[in-house]
């Protein structure tokens, strides 16, 4: 008689503390869309306040406390929709969550 296995747990979300180097730095930009959009999240929540508003020059310098590549990461933050831009890309909010 074959015994079942128990079904496993779906694998946890993983930390992304591993894309960060011991001094705090981002490692490498994720290319999996995925692990990306987990980055954005934590740099959102982590960098940026809710309510308050920042310009690009704001933004570009919390982005490069951990990265150097702040144009490609505030790209990728306003495309994902965490960061919300003006128009004229004078002034930046960090996006507020929709209601559920």
């Amino acid at each position: 008689m074959i015994e079942k296995q128990p079904a496993t747990a779906a694998p946890a979300t993983r930390s992304v503390s591993d894309l960060f180097a011991a001094d705090g730095r981002l490692k490498a930009i994720p290319r999996k869309p995925a692990r990306r959009e987990q980055l954005l999240v934590h740099l959102s929540e982590t960098l940026f306040a809710p309510e308050r508003t920042y310009t690009e020059a704001e933004v570009n310098d919390a982005i490069r406390t951990v990265h150097e590549d702040s144009a490609a990461l505030r790209r990728y933050l306003v495309i994902g929709g965490h960061l919300v831009r003006t128009r004229d890309g004078s002034s930046y909010r960090r996006a507020t969550p929709a209601a559920a």
